[in-house]
């Protein structure tokens, strides 16, 4: 006779989605990310704005490029993040993933917003125009709409499983725009310059204006990271919160119960 199977182990990444553990880790490294965030992007704007060099053809209007550039970034991989949470919560069922992915697109929509913004006011001193529709631009344009797609539809349904699961078909279907963003300006002939950091060959840029740009870039995306992960918190502790009502709730309607719940 065949000895019981044991039952399988839990994915590795499940032990990392019990929302009390997550509360009391994130709890002691949200101050630490807070600080980190200003320290490091307080100086690099400094950086940028006041100490870094004009470009001799742009003159001042090239410090739009120390916003731009991050933001670009920062709407390109946070979206990406998304389409990975969004596997982690339609393959793995991962509790967290879906509050990840819900809270997740307001942030990333701004940071795409504000590409766009610094994108448009640094497009009319260089091209005379505040806006053309190529490749570059356009395809931006639409990986902001979905990211403002994916917020909404997250929180259309009653159902918050039914929207999780809405939200998370859109951001895979989203991700073939990434690499039409990253490439569009190889595939296609645009107003928008190419490259000029992450090449072949090494950056293009002069180190004096590489230093703050990337010092901006690595500031702008803790802080990122730090505003997505006081979002998940504020959601755990919002669920949580209304679970305890609602087991309340129930107990108050039984007969011969106090309404008191005990919470382990």
């Amino acid at each position: 006779m065949r000895p019981p199977l044991s039952p399988a182990p839990a994915p590795i990444l499940h032990r990392f989605a019990n929302p009390g553990r997550f509360l009391r880790a994130t709890n002691r490294l949200m101050p630490w990310l807070w600080g980190l965030s200003l320290a490091v992007l307080l100086p690099a704007a400094g950086w940028a704005l006041f100490l870094s060099p004009v470009d001799w053809q742009q003159g001042e209007t090239v410090r739009i490029m120390y916003v731009h550039v991050p933001m670009a970034w920062l709407a390109m991989s946070g979206y990406a993040g998304l389409a990975v949470a969004s596997v982690l919560a339609l393959v793995w069922k991962h509790p967290l993933a879906d509050l990840a992915a819900r809270e997740l697109s307001p942030v990333g929509a701004v940071a795409t917003a504000l590409c766009l913004a610094t994108g448009s006011l640094w497009g009319r001193p260089m091209w005379g125009t505040w806006w053309a529709w190529d490749a570059r631009m356009t395809s931006v344009l639409v990986l902001f709409f979905l990211w403002v797609g994916h917020a909404a539809i997250t929180r259309a349904f009653e159902d918050e499983e039914r929207g999780a699961r809405m939200g998370a078909i859109l951001a895979l279907v989203g991700v073939v725009n990434l690499p039409i963003v990253k490439f569009s300006v190889d595939w296609w002939n645009t107003l928008h310059q190419p490259a000029s950091v992450a090449r072949m060959g090494g950056p293009s840029l002069h180190v004096s204006m590489l230093g703050p740009l990337l010092a901006c870039a690595i500031g702008f995306t803790l802080l990122f990271a730090t505003l997505v992960l006081a979002r998940v918190r504020a959601a755990v502790m919002e669920r949580r919160v209304a679970a305890l009502e609602m087991a309340r709730a129930r107990a108050a309607d039984r007969p011969g119960t106090t309404g008191e719940v005990v919470v382990a």
